[in-house]
């Protein structure tokens, strides 16, 4: 299930970063000869800018909007078919917008309408992972495990822009078309390969195996349609009698049913690590829209260099999250790990934009660095700390919540996502230190929202330090032998 979940949202960030790629600056000199590029209206006027700014917020504002409402779908229709139809339609919007290529469409409003469309499918995604991923693992060692899987987001990256980059030279309408294609084909693997989660299963299966066992006779019930057996009211029936083959025991019946919005806002920490991922996703998107235009302009490096050089700031954010899913998994506080991440990536920031012109040796040392404290709270926010709220205790075992709580705390995310590279855009104009102050002020804005969980975490970690056994050094001395 990590493998197939894996990449399955790999395909997902494979497909959002065409336009990334696409919407690079006009070449120098005539380009009347390049029919790649300046024959396409409306893209060839002078405003280029402002309408790709355009269609960059219509596909944010739309996935932000839409995230609060997929985890509520999710949690009420089967994941298989959620993620399934989810990544098929991602595949047809995000190759419409090639289509317009090969079919002359030069109306702004069909791409805005491709992104929107877009933007809404994308939301199929986290919900349906996390979710999936969290009802198959367990808490234990989830850091560490959600860690390494979260490196899907990079590699989509990467992945992503190195097909985008191939076709955009002599037909851009395939840097969309291709990675839509092979989405909408993840999908149908997923359709074919995925499985419900355990707690379905388990229900299933317990049914089958305590009849069977208590009464021969009945065997014929397994022949019977089994969606009859899978959705019907099921007892609570412990493991010992399936075991033994006694008569399950007939208990009250307790029906999980889906979370609402609010009551999910209600589960402790849901509001201070949505508002906290706000920021640092508005930190976060910023570096993945803004950080090859920064280095380009900033240092001798072409178009193609700066582009290479900003993976590695995705390579960082992979050796980032896998950091933070071990400090978690060992302290087990989740608020205080992000909290010192924020604090250093406040520090590697300033750094990176005071000495990454120094050398490229340095500028390339610094932005891993910096990567890795950038989205090793972001990784942690939307793995392992959302699968654990969506699981918390005060659900009693309600597992129809992690979808709704994974949709709130990513989707306030997204609003910081889409506001991160529109003010990066307007405050740019007055110098890039101003912008990485605002970058550094949302970090400190994310880590003081976590304050008053830090507090009750240290405050849990100190209480069990001092309740260990105290062992003296007559402790270890053996009683004599009679």
């Amino acid at each position: 299930m990590l493998i197939l979940t894996f990449f399955c949202y790999m395909t997902y960030h494979l497909s959002r970063k065409p336009f990334s790629v696409v919407k690079v600056d006009k070449p120098s000199g005539n380009h009347s000869k390049n029919g790649t590029w300046c024959d396409f209206p409306p893209f060839d006027k002078s405003n280029y800018k402002g309408l790709f700014g355009d269609l960059d917020s219509a596909f944010l504002l739309t996935y932000a909007i839409g995230m609060f409402f997929s985890g509520m779908i999710a949690e009420r229709v089967s994941l298989r078919y959620f993620l399934s139809i989810g990544m098929i339609l991602c595949g047809i919007f995000t190759s419409m917008f090639g289509l317009g290529y090969f079919g002359g469409i030069h109306s702004l409003a069909f791409y805005l309408v491709s992104q929107v469309l877009n933007g809404l499918t994308q939301t199929s995604g986290w919900p349906g992972v996390v979710t999936c991923v969290g009802n198959w693992f367990g808490k234990q060692r989830r850091g560490l495990i959600m860690g390494i899987w979260n490196s899907h987001t990079s590699f989509g990256n990467i992945l992503g822009s190195v097909i985008a980059s191939i076709f955009v030279g002599y037909s851009w309408g395939l840097s969309f078309i291709v990675p839509g294609i092979i989405i909408a084909t993840m999908g149908v693997i997923c359709f074919l390969l995925m499985v419900d989660p355990p707690h379905i299963l388990v229900q299933t299966y317990t049914v089958i195996f305590s009849t069977f066992m208590s009464d021969p006779d009945d065997m014929n019930l397994v022949n019977h349609d089994s969606s009859q057996i899978k959705y019907q009211s099921l007892p609570n029936t412990s493991e010992s009698d399936v075991i033994n083959g006694s008569e399950p025991t007939k208990q009250p019946e307790v029906e999980s049913k889906p979370i609402g919005f609010i009551g999910a806002l209600r589960i402790p920490g849901v509001i201070e690590f949505s508002l906290c991922l706000l920021f640092a996703k508005l930190v976060s998107y910023t570096f993945l829209f803004w950080l090859p235009f920064y280095l380009k302009s900033t240092s001798s490096l072409n178009a193609t260099m700066a582009g290479l050089m900003s993976t590695l700031f995705d390579i960082g954010g992979i050796f980032g999250g896998i950091t933070a899913g071990l400090l978690s998994d060992h302290s087990g506080a989740c608020a205080t790990t992000c909290s010192l991440m924020l604090l250093v990536g406040a520090g590697m920031m300033y750094l990176f934009n005071t000495y990454a012109s120094v050398s490229t040796t340095v500028s390339i040392t610094l932005l891993i660095i910096t990567g890795a404290f950038v989205n090793g709270p972001y990784a942690l926010i939307t793995t392992a700390v959302s699968a654990d709220l969506g699981t918390h205790e005060v659900l009693k075992g309600n597992a129809k919540a992690l979808s709704t709580v994974t949709a709130i705390i990513d989707g306030t995310g997204s609003i910081g996502a889409a506001i991160g590279p529109y003010l990066t855009g307007v405050i740019s104009k007055t110098g890039w230190k101003s912008v990485f102050y605002m970058l550094i002020a949302a970090n400190f804005s994310a880590m003081i929202l976590l304050l008053r969980l830090v507090k009750k975490e240290v405050v849990e970690i100190w209480r069990n330090y001092n309740s260990r056994p105290k062992t003296t050094k007559y402790s270890t001395l053996q009683e004599p032998r009679a």
